[in-house]
């Protein structure tokens, strides 16, 4: 599976931003994607994931009501919408994908690479 994330770029606080996920290969299409964010530091924090059906969603308790996951399986692409945004929200955002519903990072089996949202105050 290969995925390649696009729509980042530089905003200013209070600002939206709409990133997506295009997905390719054999069974793309029944993965779980997931929304990943890497800022200064190593780590990879989970943000949001999407079933493959597009029936179940879940985003980290500190973004709901600011960031929303969907998906079209017609295209293969999974969307990040992101409103309101803040500095604390300056990251690499990253999209994978899993055979699991999981917001471990280790559970992630392909990962994309990142495109970078920068917010400004």
């Amino acid at each position: 599976v290969q995925l390649q994330a696009s729509g980042g770029g530089s905003v200013q606080a209070g600002g939206s931003l709409r990133l997506s996920c295009s997905a390719s290969g054999r069974a793309s299409d029944t993965y779980t994607l997931g929304w990943f964010r890497q800022g200064n530091g190593a780590v990879r924090d989970f943000v949001c994931g999407i079933r493959w059906t597009g029936t179940d969603t879940y985003c980290i308790d500190s973004l709901k009501g600011r960031f929303t996951i969907s998906r079209d399986n017609v295209r293969n692409t999974a969307f990040l919408q992101m409103n309101n945004l803040t500095p604390e929200d300056t990251a690499v955002y990253i999209c994978a994908a899993s055979n699991d519903y999981e917001d471990r990072s280790t559970r992630y089996r392909y990962w994309g690479k990142g495109t970078l949202v920068t917010v400004s105050s």
